[in-house]
């Protein structure tokens, strides 16, 4: 069998090298950069680009376009990516998951992180994809509603099951059958994105936070609660509280919590609506309490011991950055290696160290102690069982439902 040999630092040094390349960046995250496209680029005519080129922006495909796998005769993977959504050397210029990768198998991997913005990067493969030509890529990481799209237009291949045991039998429960993707025939998420309650204990000075409620309706709040431009994080949050399952809601319920959230604008009781931007509101005391994702979270917890968070008894949000292999990709076999690759547990939880994003990956937590008991420890990047318990997903939407929703919820923002 295969042995996974990592470029293993110790875990002092491990902790360090990941807090000196965060620290002091929190405004220029992952977070920040994909967020900002979710909603207004979306309403602003991400549609708009399907339909004005007489591509179905709906409709169940049946699969992907393959084409001739070079993987045995090219010993190379091309794999595009999010910024500062690897691991890192001590310089900062290296990878060693993906050296490893190379020394083990001889594959190449052509890292790029050429990924800024779902709505961006769809623009810029789409005219590709759309007239039957190759990418130039042979992995891709979008978000959950971006990768469904891409599925409905049958722009990205099934994965060959046969090139991904690890993957499938480490695979988190929670991760396991998103409804755009059932299976996981399409895709596998490369991490977890977490939507919870965050908190300054010195801001809030007693005042008792447990949910979305709390937020919306404690006077004593006025004016210092922050909620999230990401439609499906805010709205889903809410619908949570107001016991609506946010897979199932009806136009209705939707209404409902765009209404309740209008009342929270109308009466100043919500601040404002953020992207990654609520972290430094958040240090600084100027939001009490705000939605948050849980990558930034573990990261502000480090730096500044007023900052906290808590998982309302509601339930929170869970979305993924998913792996895809893109029509007519040259190395598809190799792609699904590195997949695969990234579900040992040994890769799964050096990546998890650096970066403190929910790890989709099953039976990383005593690898990952090895390199850093604290972040092994954590449920907001190793899920314990009342944490995935409490995980919901914002159902899939149809192009139509799409542009009504991010439509309301731009009024409701401002945006």
């Amino acid at each position: 069998m295969e042995q996974y040999e990592p470029d293993r630092p110790s875990p002092a040094r491990a902790a360090a090298v990941r807090r000196s390349f965060t620290s002091g960046r929190a405004a220029l995250t992952r977070r920040s950069l994909l967020r900002a496209s979710a909603g207004g680029a979306l309403a602003a005519g991400g549609l708009g680009l399907l339909s004005g080129c007489g591509i179905p922006a709906a409709g169940k495909s049946e699969g992907g376009v393959s084409s001739e796998d070079r993987s045995k005769e090219e010993k190379e993977v091309s794999f595009s990516n999010w910024t500062e959504y690897m691991d890192v050397d001590d310089s900062g210029d290296r990878h060693p998951t993906l050296d490893a990768f190379t020394r083990r198998t001889g594959i190449k991997v052509r890292y790029t992180e050429d990924i800024n913005d779902n709505s961006e990067f769809f623009g810029k493969i789409q005219p590709q994809l759309a007239a039957g030509q190759e990418t130039g890529r042979d992995l891709i990481v979008l978000t959950d509603w971006l990768a469904a799209r891409m599925i409905r237009l049958g722009w990205v291949q099934k994965l060959d099951p046969s090139h991904l045991p690890h993957a499938f039998a480490n695979l988190s429960p929670q991760f396991r059958e998103p409804d755009w993707d059932p299976g996981r025939a399409y895709s596998y998420p490369w991490q977890g994105i977490s939507t919870v309650i965050a908190y300054n204990k010195k801001a809030l000075d007693g005042i008792e936070v447990t949910s979305v409620s709390d937020l919306l309706d404690n006077p004593k709040l006025k004016g210092r609660v922050g909620f999230l431009t990401e439609m499906r994080d805010t709205v889903g949050m809410t619908l949570l509280d107001m016991g609506k399952d946010p897979a199932r809601f009806s136009d209705d319920d939707y209404d409902a919590a765009v209404a309740r959230l209008q009342k929270g604008v109308d009466s100043g009781q919500i601040r404002r609506f953020t992207g990654n931007d609520y972290t430094s509101d958040l240090t600084k005391g100027d939001f009490a309490a705000c939605l948050a994702w849980a990558g930034d979270v573990v990261q502000l917890k480090a730096d500044s011991p007023d900052v906290d968070f808590l998982v309302p008894d509601s339930g929170y949000i869970t979305s993924t950055d998913n792996l895809l292999v893109p029509n007519k990709a040259r190395h598809k076999t190799n792609a699904e290696r590195l997949i695969d690759y990234y579900y040992e547990p040994g890769p799964a939880a050096q990546l998890a160290a650096y970066i403190n994003y929910v790890c989709p990956v099953d039976g990383v937590k005593d690898e990952l102690a090895r390199i850093d008991e604290d972040a092994a420890n954590n449920p907001l990047i190793i899920p314990d069982k009342a944490m995935q318990a409490g995980s919901r997903a914002f159902r899939s939407l149809s192009a139509k439902e799409e542009a009504a929703y991010e439509e309301k919820f731009a009024k409701l923002t401002g945006a």
